[in-house]
């Protein structure tokens, strides 16, 4: 069984999913995504990205200029996609015991 993945890089990841972001636009989804609960840093940011680059997991997409600055978009790789599909399962199964036990424990009156 794989770790489980830390927020940060789940969301990330979930960022990527639907199409290519640049640095801005992953730290507004990463808030959006979690409703305004995570929000990170500039450096921790590139930090990941470095990091889930290096897994293979994002790849850059792609730079642009815009108003004389360097824009880098990334994309979630396959590999990075089946990590992530993996974690949603992962977290699903969890979720499916919990709901199981606690249905239980309010069946049973235990308060």
């Amino acid at each position: 069984m794989t770790d489980a993945l830390r927020e940060p890089t789940f969301l990330i990841l979930t960022a990527l999913a639907e199409e290519p972001r640049h640095g801005y636009g992953i730290l507004r989804d990463v808030e959006q995504i979690s409703g305004g609960r995570v929000r990170l840093r500039a450096g921790t940011l590139y930090t990941a990205l470095d990091r889930l680059t290096s897994d293979e997991w994002v790849a850059v997409d792609r730079e642009e200029v815009v108003d004389g600055r360097l824009r880098r978009y990334y994309r979630l790789t396959d590999p990075g996609a089946a990590r992530l599909a993996e974690e949603i399962e992962r977290v699903r199964a969890t979720t499916r015991v919990a709901q199981t036990r606690l249905r239980a424990r309010l069946i049973g009156g235990t308060a």
